[in-house]
């Protein structure tokens, strides 16, 4: 019997016969389902970072699980050693609720209930509750996607769901959102309203549409298509509660905000309404960098939008020690004059991993210090280790995937700037979006090249831009309006169309600073 189970964090000594599912309950931890341990539903998932081998083998009921996902139902201890899990919902992430340096809209009308705005990361998810009679912020809730078992990224997501015959993915998203809409201040059949933004994929997923030629070229949501052959006028979508699985009002109206074009979705026409895009003279442009980076620029006038798939890499993904924003990453570096690291830690432990902020910075350092040159490579290593005691290293295998995912969203924007007829010089205002871009030390992003080198008065950390937009077209059906309209006038770049692409692509990978007069 296993000496230690530890399970969110917290820790219970295993009884004979008892499974994970069991012991969580032991340990008040609620772990999402919807047959009562049968393993059917396939919705109690945990992921396993230790102790693998000591666990009872898989069972047919698993078998659509790879890697460290097992059923929590079906699981039990079968060795003598330490196990450690957590369910799809880990505590203690930093996830960007807010926006700021925004324009101020007062166009709320009021009506009865209480209303869900959902911004609808593949990373991350933001709830907020809002008071529908008076425009009230009741309250927020922020937590991991719980569909990362199907992969890190929207194309790994749209393959699992593809080839995944059950709708597992909505299943699983449904199951934690209801443990998050029962854990709100008011009666869930109280809230009679919401709206979801995210990408495409997110959005389809989660409105039980199609994704698989989201996935393939040209790369469209269902609802695109529909609309490009006559069969809808917007690609907006709306459902009720009973039919979306949750237990807010059954007969509640779920809008799907309208997605742009491909992999441009609900999330960029929401960040478009919240920095008032439909009425700006200025030549601006938002950028939210993650896995599936969004680019807008333009104005009233005219906007282009794009989409860049850098993969997870500033997210953490597919680096030696890269770890989401928890507790425990490291999200800032500073070589001393002595060449010694200095760790700044979210939480203020000993380092478990490097977020991506945290990469930036420490890539940044490395670069001013020489350690590392433009094309990536090291002074005298092959590897830097940051932290000898906690094994926190960083690779050049690291620093090429890093390269490659700054080389996509470098390639981006000199793509979409390339089809405006413009250059960075022209720009009024550049808008960094998201957690990470809210987080980002803007010279460290602006040194080894992510970004170009703005004025800082030209640079606006705005934050979650996305959860704004999805509030403003809660609360005022203008607001709504106008976000259906503005999707309507952007013109959608296919980067890979681009003849300078490529080029663009080879010169982002290098680690120099992309110069704006």
């Amino acid at each position: 019997m296993a000496a230690l189970l530890i399970i969110n964090g917290l820790s219970v000594e295993p009884t004979p016969g008892a499974t994970l599912f069991d012991c969580a309950e032991r340990l008040g931890i609620r772990v999402p389902t919807s047959c009562h341990k049968q393993g059917k539903c396939r919705e109690c998932m945990v992921e396993v970072t230790e102790g693998l081998e000591y666990l009872t083998p898989p069972t047919e009921r698993e078998r659509h699980l790879s890697g460290a996902f097992r059923l929590s139902c079906r699981t039990g201890i079968a060795g003598d050693g330490p196990v450690r899990c957590h369910t799809m919902r880990r505590g203690h992430m930093r996830i960007e609720r807010d926006a700021t340096g925004l324009p101020l809209f007062a166009a709320h009308v009021p009506r009865p209930g209480f209303g869900l705005a959902m911004d609808l990361g593949t990373t991350t998810i933001v709830l907020r509750l809002l008071n529908l009679a008076t425009g009230e912020l009741v309250a927020a809730s922020s937590f991991e996607n719980p569909q990362r078992f199907g992969g890190s990224d929207v194309m790994a997501r749209i393959h699992y769901d593809t080839g995944h015959p059950g709708k597992l993915l909505r299943r699983t998203l449904a199951g934690y959102l209801t443990h998050a809409i029962e854990e709100l201040p008011v009666d869930p059949k109280a809230i009679r309203e919401m709206v979801v933004v995210g990408n495409s994929t997110m959005r389809d997923l989660f409105f039980r549409q199609s994704v698989y030629s989201i996935g393939q070229s040209p790369y469209r949501s269902i609802t695109e298509i529909e609309m490009a052959a006559g069969k809808r006028v917007t690609t907006s979508l709306t459902e009720t509660g009973r039919r979306c699985l949750l237990p807010i009002h059954p007969e509640s109206e779920v809008y799907g905000a309208p997605v742009i074009s491909g992999h441009v979705g609900a999330d960029a026409a929401a960040c478009m309404l919240a920095i008032g895009l439909a009425h700006e003279d200025r030549l601006v442009a938002i950028m939210d960098i993650g896995t599936n980076t969004e680019l807008i620029v333009g104005n009233r006038h005219r906007i282009l939008a794009a989409s860049c798939p850098a993969g997870p890499a500033f997210e953490g993904g597919a680096i030696s020690c890269g770890m989401p924003a928890l507790d425990g990453a490291i999200e800032s570096v500073h070589i001393d004059e002595a060449g010694d690291f200095r760790l700044d830690v979210i939480g203020g432990g000993a380092p478990l991993g490097i977020c991506g902020s945290g990469l930036v910075s420490l890539m940044s350092e490395l670069m001013r210090t020489g350690r590392m040159n433009e094309r990536g490579r090291f002074e005298d290593t092959h590897r830097i280790v940051l932290d000898a005691a906690n094994h926190i290293y960083f690779t050049e295998s690291d620093a090429s995937e890093l390269a490659q995912a700054k080389g996509a969203n470098v390639a981006g924007l000199r793509t979409v700037f390339a089809n405006y007829g413009i250059g960075f010089e022209d720009l009024d205002v550049f808008y960094l979006a998201g957690g990470f871009g809210r987080h980002l030390d803007v010279d460290a992003a602006a040194r080894i090249g992510l970004i170009p080198a703005f004025a800082q008065s030209r640079v606006v950390q705005v934050g979650n831009a996305a959860i704004e937009g999805a509030t403003l077209a809660l609360l005022s059906p203008a607001k709504r309006s106008e976000m259906e309209d503005l999707v309507l006038r952007v013109e959608h770049c296919r980067l890979e169309t681009h003849p300078a692409f490529f080029d663009f692509f080879v010169d982002g990978c290098q680690f120099t600073q992309v110069v704006t007069r």
